[in-house]
């Protein structure tokens, strides 16, 4: 089946696309295009009008300002991925980008497409909201900033109005310094091109790495697929903050999650299965960030 006929628009400016949002009526952005076209072509989704933004530079770039982790809405994932100063500095997010389907949607795909669409098994708006992150959103009012908490309000849908774009996502770096921080992101997926069974961003910060026992100051832990909202558990945080991290403290902080999930079932996964990868994939991260912490 072919999409409905719509007319095209390649805006070069930020401020170009939001007065056509304003402006059109049954108009959708486009910019990595690795879910629209599915959905139009398949007559599920009929715009009269197809805004492409991928001619507004301003889009794409990645800005460790010290503060935090600015992400340009048009990068795509294959950038987010390889970039030296994620690598280095914020690996939950390259190494979220890196567990994204395959090569050819991680060229073309971009973070803004993935949290715009919302869906909550996604990778993106998982690390979102465990690292406490805000999107920035343009419309012919100005920019405003949303927290990651007050964005994701249900199944697929969000705090984005219909005339506003997704200019960035931040991340803030300033609760985790690279020194004493270590992060991961992990998760159980059939096969490389489908969405996730259950992830993991885990992220954890220790006084001291030269310690004989450091102790967790600090710890994040966000699962994708775990509830109809990407999902942050404080509780597991808590349960693992201001102690070394042993055995018991991790057994404790994965039964915590086991309960607090509220994941649907699914065709290969019910519930209590999800809520068993939720309970082992939480004490894997959680292992993973602290050694990566005290290396």
């Amino acid at each position: 089946m072919k999409p409905s006929a719509f007319e095209y628009h390649r805006p070069e400016t930020v401020e170009e696309a939001v007065t056509l949002l304003a402006d059109l009526s049954e108009a959708e952005l486009m910019a990595g295009n690795q879910s629209l076209s599915i959905v139009m072509a398949n007559r599920l989704a009929n715009p009269d009008h197809i805004i492409d933004i991928n001619a507004i530079d301003e889009l794409s770039h990645i800005d460790a300002t010290g503060d935090a982790v600015d992400v340009g809405a048009l990068t795509r994932h294959r950038d987010i991925e390889h970039s030296d100063v994620l690598t280095e500095e914020y690996a939950v997010l390259s190494e979220s980008a890196g567990q994204i389907a395959g090569p050819t949607v991680r060229n073309r795909g971009t973070i803004g497409g993935s949290i715009g669409e919302a869906d909550p098994a996604g990778n993106y708006p998982c690390v979102l909201v465990a690292m406490g992150g805000e999107l920035e959103l343009a419309s012919t009012d100005g920019r405003r900033t949303v927290d990651a908490d007050d964005y994701f309000i249900a199944y697929m849908m969000t705090d984005i109005e219909e005339d506003e774009l997704i200019t960035a996502a931040r991340f803030p770096s300033d609760p985790f310094p690279a020194a004493r921080t270590g992060m991961t992101f992990l998760g159980q997926k059939r096969a490389a091109q489908t969405w996730p069974t259950l992830s993991v961003a885990g992220a954890v910060r220790v006084d001291d790495p030269d310690a004989a026992e450091p102790a967790v100051e600090e710890a994040r832990i966000g699962l994708a697929n775990a509830a109809d909202v990407p999902l942050r558990i404080e509780a597991v945080e808590a349960a693992v903050e201001g102690e070394p991290l042993v055995d018991a403290t991790v057994e404790n902080a994965g039964e915590i999650a086991y309960e607090r999930v509220s994941p649907a079932a699914e065709m290969h996964a019910d519930e209590t299965y999800k809520r068993e990868l939720a309970r082992e994939y939480t004490k894997r991260a959680l292992r993973t960030a602290y050694d990566r912490a005290i290396a």
